[in-house]
């Protein structure tokens, strides 16, 4: 039978509804169980990259329901930059994403976890995060990574106003003269980009591991930063590449309108999960 579009919408969120508010022993009782710490190689890194991609490949048309929020949500905060003369903080805004990326994939992550169970992968059981038992962790890690973002976007206006501000911009293409051909500029970019570097470094550290741990193993907060911190002390260069790789495909994504984030996301929200299970002994 084919329903209209308000009836199937209808249906996908009352399948969102069960799997969030429905208990079932699907996740695994192994929070005692010793943790030990792998080293890791690029090839590790291409075979997580390659099982997020077959993930993705095999739930796309519930995946890039579930993800094309991201676009429209960064579109919508840009254009609320552009109308409230917030012109300098459209770079911050869009590069958070790489900041709030752990929080944003969890629920890919748990529907790569599903599909390694046997279970259920679909969008909806992407939502039954929220009956994790360690769901209060998973929120908090959240809104630290929220806070990172906030503290980026205070310091992106602090450094701004120190050069090229207080006042600003008359127009774009202004703007991008500004910072291409002047020294106020070009400070502005060096220490703007430096600042943000800091930042998401401090954020893949805490939590490259951290969201897919936390829905294995059911373990503290305190816990899942620490592994995921000696994670990133074992494998350093590793994850630093890991880190490039998802700044590159947040930016190639980025470029048309952000729309290739609809693809950019869940392969890296799935391939998180792989990369935690090459990394993190069970």
């Amino acid at each position: 039978m084919i329903k209209t579009p308000p009836g199937w919408g209808a249906d996908m969120l009352t399948q969102a509804f069960h799997s969030a508010t429905t208990v079932k022993p699907d996740w695994a009782a192994n929070a005692s169980s010793p943790i030990v710490i792998r080293r890791i190689g690029f090839s590790d890194l291409r075979w997580a990259l390659a099982r997020g991609i077959e993930d993705f490949g095999a739930s796309r048309t519930d995946v890039i329901f579930l993800c094309v929020i991201y676009p429209l949500v960064g579109l919508l905060l840009a254009r609320l930059a552009f109308g409230y003369e917030l012109l300098p903080l459209v770079f911050p805004l869009t590069s958070g994403f790489a900041l709030i990326g752990p929080l944003a994939g969890v629920g890919l992550t748990e529907m790569s976890r599903r599909r390694e169970l046997g279970l259920s992968a679909g969008w909806a059981d992407a939502f039954s995060v929220f009956r994790s038992p360690a769901i209060t962790s998973i929120v908090l890690l959240g809104l630290i990574l929220l806070v990172m973002l906030m503290f980026w976007l205070v310091l992106s206006n602090v450094v701004y106003n120190l050069t090229l501000g207080p006042k600003p911009p008359v127009s774009l293409s202004a703007f991008a003269h500004d910072i291409l051909y002047t020294q106020a500029g070009w400070t502005m970019m060096v220490v703007g980009v430096g600042t943000g570097f800091v930042f998401a470094v401090a954020a893949l550290a805490i939590s490259v591991v951290s969201f897919p741990m936390m829905l294995d193993r059911n373990v503290s907060l305190e816990t899942a930063i620490r592994t995921s911190v000696r994670v990133v002390a074992r494998n350093p260069v590793v994850i630093g590449a890991w880190g490039l790789m998802i700044a590159a495909g947040l930016f190639v994504g980025s470029v048309p309108l952000l729309l290739g984030l609809v693809f950019v996301m869940p392969v890296f929200g799935h391939a998180t999960w792989h990369l935690y299970r090459r990394a993190v002994s069970t």
